[in-house]
């Protein structure tokens, strides 16, 4: 079914933050098992790269520092702290909020919710299959990906999606904690293009990962602010505290690492990509 295949781009996954626990049999069966599979068939037709979309969920929470005690990699924020809306990660040895740095392929991996756990168990058989097959991987760790067509009205779908679906009911779009939580937002063009990149370029070693973003990190609520504002409904987004559990607090991509190995550096602007996916069309 594959022979005579080149490069497989494989895109397909079960994604999104998740329900609840009970979502995890769904996000093994689409994610992994679905990627084990692949991965045999191309074994079984003798195509020896791949270029794997993965994402920043992997990392958990991103990079921190304490201005006293150093890099700190922080646990998962405690409940008592978010019921008193204490957002920022803390240091666990003098509790001083930790600053938030660039996170960098060669962070450790700290799945967060089933959907990071399903992710990263792809980029680990992918790796394993490179191994055992003589083949190489791009595993492209996409961090906040919006644009066109992205799924309206799933709890599934990504936080851009979610504040436009609210949008065009005419709803304010609900700010978790208090909106100051840092993402790095990458548009989808970009996103294809460093795909296309990737499926021209060999991979220096059998396993490589890039962060695949803009470079640019900006918070939820200004997000859920520019979308508003740029769009035609008249409402504001509402920020309402609390938080999901598993939600991380900031996740600033290193985009050193793509530029260096594959030239890539995104073209399109917060300000430019926003303004265009308040009117975008959705699916």
């Amino acid at each position: 079914m594959l022979r005579g295949i080149d490069v497989v781009c494989h895109q397909a996954a079960m994604v999104g933050h998740g329900v609840d626990p009970r979502d995890a049999p769904a996000y093994a069966e689409h994610n992994d098992l679905a990627t084990a599979c692949l991965l045999a068939a191309m074994y079984d037709g003798g195509v020896r790269r791949l270029v794997l979309a993965s994402s920043m969920v992997i990392y958990g929470e991103g990079a921190y520092s304490c201005p006293g005690h150093g890099p700190i990699r922080p646990g998962p924020r405690s409940p008592d702290d978010l019921a008193v809306g204490c957002y920022e990660p803390l240091c666990p040895h003098c509790r001083q909020a930790l600053v938030p740095g660039l996170v960098a392929e060669d962070a450790p991996a700290d799945p967060r919710s089933t959907y990071a756990a399903s992710k990263l168990a792809q980029e680990h058989y992918a790796a394993a299959w490179a191994r055992q097959a003589g083949g190489c991987v791009w595993a492209l760790r996409y961090h906040n990906v919006y644009g066109p067509r992205m799924p309206r009205d799933t709890p599934y779908a990504g936080v851009a999606a979610l504040f436009r679906s609210a949008l065009e009911r005419r709803e304010s779009p609900r700010v978790l904690e208090d909106g100051e939580q840092r993402r790095d937002f990458v548009h989808v063009r970009d996103v294809a293009h460093a795909n296309a990149l990737a499926v021209e370029a060999e991979p220096p070693g059998a396993f490589e990962a890039v962060n695949v973003c803009s470079g640019e990190p900006h918070t939820i609520g200004e997000l859920a602010e520019t979308l508003a504002a740029a769009g035609s409904s008249g409402v504001r987004p509402r920020i309402v505290g609390g938080a999901r559990p598993g939600d991380v607090r900031h996740v600033v991509a290193d985009p050193a690492k793509a530029k260096a190995a594959l030239g890539f550096v995104a073209a399109t602007s917060f300000a430019e990509g926003v303004r265009a996916f308040a009117t975008d069309p959705l699916r």
